[in-house]
């Protein structure tokens, strides 16, 4: 029996006919589809793929143990989720050395702060392990501005909001363009962050980019003191033009 493949399946920012061709016709030929969400909810990687998975295809939800109830420099944290990823690495492993070909969901890219990079360095050279790459957030994010995030030769950085305010300071201060993702209750830090780099006025915050109820707002004007998980900060360069 010939061993199946596990798909890392990019999808993009939130709306399905932004996934790839490719992408496209390996769920709809998919016989099992995997998907990580939290307990008690649908998962936005499965909600985005709603009426394409097949009919008869068998679903494997794979349910975070913990996601903001524990601090994640605990180490408990790290210890929890490593068993999480172990378990969920066993079951693909398992579909995968009966010959079955298993999709798992990515929003975004895979490789880009997604969750599925736990699994595949896990599964690498155990099972074949391919991976689709997607359109990430920050592209959608910075394409619904619309403003162009860097010209000519602007270094543009990413920067989680987890990172301390002197971290983001720095980060803020070193480029030309930014990416702030991961930010919710770190929104004030933020913000003291951008002030400090003498950034703030060029700010914006974009709310569930390329999904139902997106939403671009200048920083100055964002009354909340958090911001939902599917929210990014921009900062757009000014470089060289023709």
């Amino acid at each position: 029996m010939s061993t199946g493949t596990v798909y890392g399946l990019g999808l993009g920012p939130g709306a399905a006919d932004l996934m790839s061709v490719r992408a496209d016709r390996l769920l709809r030929g998919a016989s099992h589809v995997a998907y990580f969400r939290k307990t008690g909810c649908t998962g936005q990687a499965r909600a985005i793929v709603e009426g394409l998975i097949p009919e008869g295809a068998a679903e494997h939800p794979m349910e975070y143990p913990v996601t903001t109830e524990i601090p994640f420099d605990d180490p408990h944290y790290k210890e929890v989720l490593a068993a999480f990823y172990t378990e969920c690495v066993a079951r693909l492993r398992a579909l995968a050395q009966a010959g079955e070909d298993v999709v798992v969901l990515c929003e975004g890219d895979p490789f880009f702060y997604g969750s599925f990079m736990h699994l595949y360095t896990r599964l690498k050279g155990v099972v074949p392990v391919e991976v689709m790459p997607g359109i990430t957030g920050m592209s959608a994010a910075w394409t619904a501005t619309g403003t162009p995030i860097t010209w000519g030769d602007d270094i543009m950085t990413v920067l989680p909001g987890t990172l301390p305010e002197e971290e983001l300071v720095r980060g803020i201060a070193g480029a030309d363009a930014v990416v702030v993702m991961k930010m919710g209750r770190h929104l004030p830090k933020l913000r003291r962050a951008l002030a400090q780099a003498g950034r703030t006025g060029d700010a914006w915050l974009v709310e569930y980019a390329a999904m139902p109820g997106q939403k671009v707002t200048r920083l100055d004007d964002y009354a909340g003191e958090t911001a939902p998980y599917f929210s990014i900060a921009l900062v757009h360069g000014q470089g060289r033009r023709p």
